[in-house]
């Protein structure tokens, strides 16, 4: 398999494979370098960082296969030609230098990892961040080995160093001599593939947690974070259930706060199946100044593929005032944050105001607004009220040999495959899947596909949910609520 990965690297040692049946060990060399130099190899090495194990080979591998910088180049642009040029290291040339990586020290502060492509760069220069549009005053350079650094004047091309506390930059920004402008192709990160929700163990440590995520972030830009305004909860998203614990330890090593991980909450919604025609009157009339409000609402499903509450005015004969009939859509716009099965928003449904009566004294906004909450609780309940989960959209990308296994594990996540696609030597699976059966699904694809699959998804619609499962989602909201009290 080497061989044959070295040969389709160059023509001439694919012509002297396919005359020979082999190639020689200086062949398969060359052609390793010729590889790797441009791309189309990828040494897999074995070993153990934690053991200890295979790091000296690994090390040997990267100064023999790779290439050295004194030879590599790299695309950049040249933003005043406005065109792509293949940048050689050359200390003579304008300065130019990568940021490849951040480290967030809590003492140190911000260190950032950057490699020189060319020219020089020294300590107390002003250089020019091409991206963040802003100019950088770098302060002490250093070598860095291991968790030592070492101080140095000044660093050449094709050497990589760090330097510490730069104002603007972060992981990807190209610097470079303000009389030469270019920027470096961005370093493409991958996609978050797994969520979670982190909460603090004590609520004294929530400012301390934004602050470590939002320098982890500077260090890391493959994890991203959310508020989940809906659950109050804080939600990370990263690479897999170890990428997400890391981090997890980062903060109680680097800031000393304590996180607990679990799977977010479900954004569930309700709506409505059926019509009803209810009455909300809410009267209070004992001594001095009373309140009346009167009102009948048809509520029914929406049918428009909308999700927000369509509020229709039908009155007829001023029984309902036109001053009070904003009170009343407003009244309603506030019950739906909270439905009648679970406590989740209701969506997709359609309210008509269409009678009602008033008192000349006693009717106000509150008193409509109270009465049209009474019309909705009621409504609703006589409207047939169902639960609705959010479903995704999902598209696994595997090898064929696991299709079966792929398709069968969709099947057990109450998921829909709507068909297949071929994507190079890879089928790509097209399937709805509820959001509730998807929280682990990176870790079982790698599981079920040695790591070669990948998948993305996004949110699609909202469904019913089943009644099995339904009947499970309320009991337990409705547990957590009677806690609550």
């Amino acid at each position: 398999m080497v061989i044959e990965a070295v040969a389709e690297t160059d023509e001439e040692l694919l012509d002297k494979y396919f005359s020979e049946g082999t190639l020689s060990d200086e062949d398969i060399y060359k052609g390793l370098v010729r590889g790797c130099l441009k791309g189309e190899i990828t040494p897999v090495m074995c070993g153990s960082a934690v053991n200890g194990i295979g790091i000296d080979t690994l090390l040997e591998d990267i100064i023999q296969c790779f290439p050295s910088p004194e030879v590599s180049e790299v695309i950049d642009v040249n933003l005043e030609q406005k065109s792509q040029v293949v940048v050689k290291a050359d200390e003579k040339s304008p300065l130019s230098a990568f940021i490849f990586k951040t480290i967030a020290d809590p003492f140190v502060g911000k260190l950032s990892l950057f490699r020189v492509m060319t020219g020089k760069l020294k300590s107390d220069m002003t250089v020019y961040n091409v991206k963040k549009d802003k100019s950088e005053k770098i302060g002490t350079l250093y070598f860095l080995k291991g968790k030592q650094q070492i101080p140095v004047s000044e660093i050449g091309a094709g050497d990589m160093g760090a330097v510490a506390k730069l104002q603007f930059a972060s992981t990807g920004d190209t610097l470079c001599d303000p009389s030469s402008l270019v920027v470096f192709k961005d370093i493409e990160f991958p996609e978050p593939v797994i969520s979670m929700a982190m909460l603090p163990k004590s609520k004294n440590d929530e400012d301390k947690i934004f602050n470590g995520l939002s320098k982890l972030l500077e260090e890391d830009p493959t994890f991203k974070i959310s508020r989940d305004v809906e659950n109050a909860e804080t939600i990370i998203s990263g690479q897999g259930e170890v990428h997400i614990d890391v981090i997890s330890s980062k903060l109680k090593s680097k800031f000393g706060t304590d996180v607990i991980l679990r799977e977010p909450k479900v954004h569930y919604r309700e709506t409505i199946r059926k019509t009803s025609d209810v009455q909300g009157k809410h009267k209070k009339q004992s001594g001095g100044h009373g309140q009346y409000g009167d009102v009948k609402i048809k509520f029914e499903p929406r049918n428009d593929n909308q999700d927000d509450l369509e509020f229709v005015d039908k009155v007829v004969g001023g029984v309902v005032p036109r001053q009070y009939i904003p009170a009343v859509e407003k009244g309603l716009r506030e019950c739906i944050n909270h439905g009648v099965l679970a406590g989740y928003p209701i969506i997709r449904i359609k309210a008509t105001l269409h009678d009602g009566s008033y008192h000349p004294v006693d009717s106000s906004e509150m008193a409509f607004k109270v009465a049209a909450s009474l019309a909705y609780k009621k409504g609703i309940l006589e409207a047939d009220p169902v639960l609705l989960e959010p479903i995704l959209h999902v598209e696994v990308c595997v090898p064929e040999e696991y299709m079966g296994d792929i398709i069968g594990n969709i099947n057990k996540r109450r998921g829909r495959v709507l068909g297949m696609e071929t994507s190079g030597k890879n089928q790509i699976i097209i399937a709805e899947v509820p959001e509730a059966e998807m929280f682990k699904y990176a870790t079982d694809l790698r599981s079920m596909t040695q790591a070669r699959g990948s998948f993305n998804m996004r949110f699609e619609r909202y469904e019913e949910v089943p009644d099995v499962q339904a009947n499970k989602i309320i009991e337990s909201k409705n547990k957590i609520k009677v806690r609550q009290e």
